[in-house]
């Protein structure tokens, strides 16, 4: 008991440390520029990407690109007003996956961010980053806990990383008018990222919490790291592109 409640503290720890470096590198960093990295930093965070999730950050950033070109219509690699919220929920890597393996359209959203010589060495290799971060769990919990601490780490990133797509489309406070929603209770365990209605009326704001009694969870990390010349913000001000919901 004691060693499947230890698994479980560990694997989601190590998914909020993976949901973290999501919403901060590839989210608000890559995707929509809205902070900039001093260049060690940045390799740092795409580092603790390959040994927690495998993901190629072009890939990410071109499928979230696609999803705000097509926001809920025709194009959008995962709406559930399209599909239905539990198709999304359960299926979101098999949709994630569709945009993440075509070259012509990881190209046209993220053309930006061409893989370059650490790529191909390191980073394009999900198997072995996701190996040597096991590994490390391994190493640090014993076999039997770190590869149970492994598995749901996967499958707790994979879920909340699809309850941002789905859930957030679908229930929720809609302070902008826009088809993405509100829930604090899921900002709570994905830094920040529940409060996706504020970031589609936002884009490129840094803090996705706008309003006063909201809270942003990676907000202060990035405030820290950019009081300490790390990072910086794109701007300091919210740049709204759309209206308060009537």
């Amino acid at each position: 008991m004691l060693s499947l409640l230890l698994a479980l503290v560990a694997g989601f720890a190590v998914a909020q440390i993976a949901t973290f470096a999501t919403t901060v590198y590839l989210h608000r960093g890559l995707s929509h520029r809205s902070l900039t990295m001093k260049p060690w930093l940045a390799w740092c965070f795409r580092a603790l990407i390959w040994i927690t999730t495998g993901i190629r950050p072009r890939e990410w950033v071109a499928v979230h690109r696609k999803h705000h070109a097509f926001t809920d219509v025709e194009g959008d690699p995962h709406s559930p007003r399209r599909l239905g919220w539990i198709a999304v929920q359960l299926g979101n890597v098999g949709l994630y996956r569709k945009v993440a393996t075509d070259p012509e359209q990881v190209h046209r959203y993220a053309r930006d961010l061409p893989a370059d010589r650490w790529d191909r060495v390191l980073f394009d290799h999900s198997f072995l980053g996701l190996a040597i971060g096991i590994g490390i769990i391994v190493v640090a919990f014993g076999p039997w806990v770190g590869l149970l601490a492994a598995g749901l780490h996967t499958v707790m990133y994979l879920q909340l990383n699809a309850a941002v797509n789905a859930i957030t489309h679908t229930f929720g406070a809609t302070p902008y008018d826009n088809g993405a929603t509100n829930l604090q209770w899921l900002a709570l365990i994905t830094s920040g990222e529940g409060l996706h209605n504020n970031h589609h009326a936002a884009p490129t704001s840094a803090k996705l919490a706008l309003a006063k009694g909201e809270f942003d969870p990676a907000w202060p990390a990035i405030k820290i790291a950019t009081r300490l010349g790390w990072m910086s913000i794109r701007h300091t001000d919210v740049k709204l592109k759309d209206r308060i919901a009537a």
